[in-house]
């Protein structure tokens, strides 16, 4: 395996990052389009500015979190690092500084999609159509994701990229299950109602494991078997458990690399979300799962953490943090 500089393993890492976190965040919002109401019948799109912590920042410019305001924040606000099109353009950037690693193809496709993102307009955000405008964001994340699977060449800087974007996967995986569990159904007389079995179908589908699901619990929908198989399934590609695996297989691959011998590397937090993992899921859900998410989230930020330091850096601190603004 080629050694790789520390700024390139960083600009593979967060390329990854900031398309994966482009298409969950299109994935959030199609959830909370389809389903998201409070006790009037009205949509909430609160619980989507609070579980992305922008709070301040959206507040500051917004007076309330209508429809209109949240899904423009979220899709094309330049001023927000967190938007759709501020990570894309991010990833564009850090692709930019890899051409002479990545394929012509991927480096093609990612420019027709900012385009495309750049050149959306207030009235193409209509939420009549912010369904379709959200299934084409998450085609054109799929389609990157496709070309670098098939042309990326298999050395370090595959390992970052996956890595990269297993670890923004699990976290997004994680909100967007708080997003359900926790603020669309607050009143506990609508848990298994009809209702409630819909939206459970809506957030499998938002994940792409609806036919996952139904093939490991083809009788019904249960609140607990969803969480179960969203969390925990080893074998379901956006499970947190399947992340986590797939965190640790990488992390031994660079572990075992002899160019990289000399690197002291400790990966805070793995050790934590591998035994979160292994937390059968009614303990979970007695304990609290909104309390778990954190915990989850916390020990993936650690992590990130601990490869910044171990593999890219002290000089390219200010980068990281800048980059990992959600």
């Amino acid at each position: 395996m080629s050694s790789l500089l520390a700024r390139f393993a960083e600009n593979a890492f967060w390329m990854a990052r900031q398309m994966e976190r482009a298409e969950n965040l299109a994935r959030i919002l199609d959830v909370n389009e389809s389903f998201a109401r409070d006790n009037h019948g009205e949509q909430d799109w609160l619980p989507i500015v609070q579980l992305h912590a922008d709070d301040e920042a959206f507040f500051a410019r917004h007076s309330e979190a209508s429809a209109d305001a949240t899904v423009r924040f979220y899709i094309i606000d330049r001023q927000n690092p967190n938007s759709i099109l501020q990570c894309v353009w991010a990833a564009r950037e850090n692709a930019r500084s890899l051409r002479h690693l990545i394929s012509v193809e991927v480096w093609s496709q990612l420019n027709v999609f900012y385009r495309f993102v750049a050149d959306l307009r207030p009235r193409d955000l209509r939420l009549a159509d912010l369904s379709h405008l959200c299934q084409e964001i998450k085609e054109g994340c799929q389609l990157h994701a496709g070309i670098v699977q098939g042309t990326l060449y298999r050395d370090q800087a595959a390992i970052f990229y996956q890595l990269g974007k297993m670890i923004d996967r699990a976290d997004q995986t994680t909100r967007l299950l708080d997003i359900k569990y926790h603020r669309l159904l607050p009143d506990v007389t609508d848990v298994g109602s009809g209702i409630d079995v819909s939206q459970w179908n809506a957030l499998l589908r938002s994940v792409a494991g609806y036919h996952g699901y139904r093939r490991n619990h083809p009788s019904g929908v249960t609140p607990e078997t969803v969480a179960e198989f969203i969390l925990l399934n080893p074998l379901f590609p956006r499970a947190v458990a399947y992340c986590v695996n797939e965190i640790r297989q990488n992390l031994t691959i660079l572990a075992r690399d002899p160019d990289l011998s000399g690197v002291s590397f400790e990966p805070e937090g793995l050790s934590d979300l591998e035994a979160l993992m292994e937390q059968p899921i009614r303990r979970i859900l007695s304990d609290g799962l909104h309390e778990y998410l954190d915990l989850v989230q916390i020990n993936l930020r650690r992590l990130t953490d601990s490869v910044s330091r171990g593999f890219f850096g002290a000089e390219v601190q200010v980068q990281s943090q800048a980059q990992s603004q959600a």
